[in-house]
């Protein structure tokens, strides 16, 4: 019910007598409004307030509803149609669940979904194709479907993850340890020749086995790199405040120091986390 009232909302506002800027916008200029409430949607998630949590998966599914709009006032598809085929889709890439099928733990999970997948490219390939298009059906890739314009360390996960499906992967962590050891390595001697072209390649190999790395380990490199930017700007911000207080600004505080201030940072991190996790657990019933 609320979900229909929201396509009747977005329709209104894209209607002549509607919102001025909601009519304005087309697929690429909400681009940004849609990476964007997406992030937002993950830094409440790390919040813990199911408030904004909730609040910011309205307004990342409100982006979804505004392209569907745009899409039916073009005559493409609409809300319904999104809806349809994701629910469609769900039934059809669990046979475990709503089939016969069964799976034994979460990994062949993962290897019966993308087979899954596989079967429905070259279904959907197939329709009326030529020998030309049959011959590039023929060539098709598991990684086929990975979008170029993901940021590189989200294309590396879903590169990595998708050859791991299928077994092409490192039989334990320490391989992969060694794996990002030897490219370090491949990046010192790189330095040392002074090449420009092969330390780029090189730190990109350092890179790469990093977020690969990650995906052994069970943690998005994505998200993991979210919270050391987020965790190094606010002990920046105390370092500055600190440094504020001695009457100074902090590019004017001697190296050494810094590192005394940044010390201090982290000590107060502590502090504050410590304190926030013993409020939170007094406020238990």
């Amino acid at each position: 019910m609320w979900f229909e009232r929201l396509v009747k909302l977005q329709a209104r506002l894209r209607a002549p007598n509607g919102c001025p800027w909601d009519v304005e916008q087309t697929h690429l200029t909400l681009r940004t409004y849609l990476i964007e409430e997406a992030y937002e949607v993950l830094e409440a998630l790390e919040s813990g307030d199911d408030i904004k949590f909730a609040e910011e998966l309205g307004d990342l599914l409100l982006q979804v509803v505004f392209h569907a709009q745009i899409a039916t006032e073009q005559g493409r598809f609409t809300a319904a149609d999104v809806v349809r085929d994701i629910h469609q889709k769900m039934v059809r890439r669990h046979p475990h669940v709503f089939g016969e099928k069964r799976a034994k733990n979460a990994t062949e999970v993962l290897k019966n979904w993308e087979q899954i997948k596989a079967e429905e490219r070259r279904a959907k390939d197939g329709k009326g194709s030529s020998s030309l298009e049959e011959s590039k059906n023929a060539s098709a890739s598991l990684l086929d479907g990975i979008p170029h314009t993901l940021p590189a360390v989200m294309q590396g996960f879903q590169l990595t993850r998708r050859a791991s499906r299928i077994g092409f992967d490192w039989d334990n962590v320490d391989g992969v340890v060694e794996k990002l050891q030897e490219e370090l390595g491949e990046l010192r001697n790189a330095q040392s020749a002074q090449s420009s072209q092969q330390i780029e390649e090189e730190l990109g190999d350092v890179l790469f086995a990093a977020v690969n790395l990650a995906r052994f380990l069970k943690v998005d490199p994505e998200i993991a790199l979210q919270r050391t930017n987020a965790k190094f700007s606010s002990r920046f911000r105390e370092m500055e405040r600190l440094a504020r207080a001695s009457g100074r600004a902090l590019a004017n505080v001697p190296r050494d120091e810094m590192e005394s201030l940044w010390h201090q940072a982290k000590i107060s991190e502590n502090e504050n986390r410590s304190g926030a996790r013993v409020k939170k657990a007094a406020s238990r019933p």
